[in-house]
């Protein structure tokens, strides 16, 4: 479970973003106390048709540069704590420079850009942030020069396709309206996939978080991002029916939407738990086998999931559990011990005994699997 998945979030946004342009690093330590920055930004190529893509945020990544994104309006004393990073950060590039008897100017300085979705009058007079509007949209507040320092106010920006990347990093109908925004972009466009999953990662680490206590605005986030997954699915079933009727028979379109349904559980469990074991790819194939109203349940509470190795044992029980109570409705005592006796079986066994359930019925279950007397 990630603690703090707003932060998580915006980490994996930018470098998935920004990692096509140059080289980023998420929370990378500095010199001096042990403390970190939340994006590293080095451009490594020229700008180009991806970074004019990013909008607003291509044009924050033409140079060096460190981002510092809120998900609550910032406080004076973070902006200090980012400012001492930063200052941290080129003294460490300046001492770098000398060692190795190069020379670095202040372009070559990374730029701090914090992102934060509100920002009173009274918090940007005190630090001299002015919006430069002949250079720069409304919403770009910029200190003075050698401070290298910008404060971002996402919720000020306009709503425009040039603001749209990094309106997705605000909070309430802003993000909303920005998630609305990607969903309806066309489905080749570069970054509305990587986009779409990172949100859908977001809005499993925030169900997994429900045991604290969320805010309404991380509520409404959980029910906009709900459809998502949906969404993702139907398309995925939609090519294997495509697929399907292309091959001309009711045989090969089944065969499709299988298909379809088994890479979207091999692609979860690789980036929920990791790997894939031998038994987790034993269990793909009776998952696939279900009809899409019962698997999605299924990949909704596994994406929950972390990478470990409980983690694993814990998604391989729970899959067996659920088919079994998907057979037999809820389980009792006798049923629920069979699930361990279950997962002993060597994996192409568990496979085929899971594909053939319907036709197993309870007294045939358990007399396959009987448990020993205490």
């Amino acid at each position: 479970m990630t603690r703090f998945p707003h932060d998580q979030f915006a980490k994996d946004y930018l470098d998935q973003l920004l990692s096509p342009i140059g080289t980023v690093e998420t929370s990378r330590d500095i010199a001096g106390e042990v403390r970190e920055v939340d994006v590293y930004f080095t451009p490594t190529s020229t700008p180009n048709d991806y970074q004019t893509t990013l909008g607003l945020l291509g044009r924050l990544a033409t140079t060096p540069a460190v981002f510092e994104p809120f998900r609550n309006a910032v406080t004076p004393s973070q902006i200090r704590s980012c400012l001492s990073k930063l200052f941290d950060l080129h003294s460490e590039l300046e001492r770098r420079a000398r060692r190795e008897n190069t020379s670095i100017n202040d372009s070559e300085l990374p730029q701090l850009w914090i992102l934060t979705p509100t920002a009173s009058t009274r918090l940007l007079a005190g630090f001299r942030a002015i919006n430069d509007e002949s250079n720069w949209l409304e919403g770009i507040y910029l200190m003075g020069e050698s401070l290298k320092t910008a404060i971002v106010v996402i919720h000020q920006l306009p709503p425009t396709s040039q603001t749209l990347w990094l309106r997705l990093l605000g909070k309430g109908r802003v993000q909303q309206q920005a998630i609305e925004e990607i969903t309806g972009l066309p489905e080749d466009h570069p970054l509305r996939q990587s986009a779409l999953e990172l949100l859908y990662n977001l809005q499993a680490n925030l169900q997994a978080n429900q045991e604290q206590q969320l805010d309404p605005e991380e509520r409404e986030l959980i029910m906009a991002l709900a459809p998502l997954y949906r969404q993702q699915l139907d398309a995925a079933l939609q090519r294997g029916i495509e697929q399907g009727m292309q091959q001309g028979m009711q045989q090969g379109m089944q065969r499709g939407i299988q298909q379809g349904q088994r890479l979207i559980i091999e692609n979860l469990f690789q980036t929920r738990l990791g790997q894939l074991t031998p038994t987790l790819a034993a269990l793909i194939t009776p998952l696939s086998a279900l009809p899409p109203q019962q698997l999605t349940p299924f990949l909704l509470q596994l994406s929950q999931l972390e990478n470990s190795e409980s983690a694993i044992q814990q998604a391989q029980y729970f899959i067996v559990e659920n088919l079994l109570k998907i057979r037999f409705g809820e389980l009792d005592e006798q049923l629920t011990a069979r699930v361990t006796s279950l997962l002993a079986l060597p994996p192409q066994q568990l496979s085929q005994y899971l594909l053939q359930l319907s036709q197993v019925s309870r007294e045939q279950l358990l007399a396959r699997f009987p448990i020993a007397s205490p």
